[in-house]
Formats: structure tokens, C-alpha cells, sequence
């Protein structure tokens, strides 16, 4: 996956960062691929990580979207919405294997 950050916006007032991010992937990428990939980039702990929203450009192969970034991890428990916080805790479906 190719991430590219396109603007960061501090915001002191909360204790985050506010990431716009552009990722190049042949098909839509998970949220908690996302999650992790900016995780990565970043070098950050993951629990920091929220990804507030991400949308597939019509017709092309980049998916464009909003991630904040947290000082401390209990700050975001505090200040993001619930549903983003669910959206963001789920565990990605694994599909399993017909046993035979």
C-alpha cells in the first residue's frame, strides 16, 4: 500500500494531529489497514490512531481520507464520537475455510 500524507494540521488545544492521507491500492482498503499503514508511517502506537473517515475516489484507484493522530491514547476516548470509536475498534471479518 502507498500512503502519502497530503497536509497535517496541529491542534494543541486537544493534543492531536490531523492527518489528510492519499493511498494508492488497486482496491479499497480496509479501515484497520489504514489504521496501521499510518501507524507505520508515522511511528506511532496504533491505540493512537483514529481514522475519521476515508472515501474511494469514483473511477480511480485512490482512496482519500481524514486520521487523527493523539498525544495520549485515553484523550481520544474523551474527545472522539462514539461511532467513530466503535468504527475503529471492530476487528476486520476473516473469512474462513470450508473444512472438508
Amino acid at each position: 500500500m502507498k500512503t502519502v500524507i497530503t497536509s497535517t494540521k496541529k491542534n494543541p488545544l486537544i493534543g492531536r494531529r490531523e492527518l489528510n492521507f492519499l493511498i494508492e491500492e488497486p482496491s479499497t482498503p480496509s479501515r484497520s489497514e489504514i489504521r496501521r499503514d499510518i501507524a507505520v508511517t508515522m511511528q506511532v502506537d496504533l491505540d493512537r490512531v483514529w481514522v475519521k473517515k476515508y472515501e474511494t475516489i469514483t473511477g480511480t484507484n485512490k482512496t482519500v481520507g481524514l486520521v487523527h493522530i493523539y498525544d495520549e491514547a485515553e484523550t481520544a476516548l474523551k474527545v472522539e464520537p462514539e461511532h467513530v470509536i466503535n468504527k475503529n475498534k471492530k476487528e476486520p471479518k476473516v473469512k474462513e475455510e470450508a473444512s472438508e
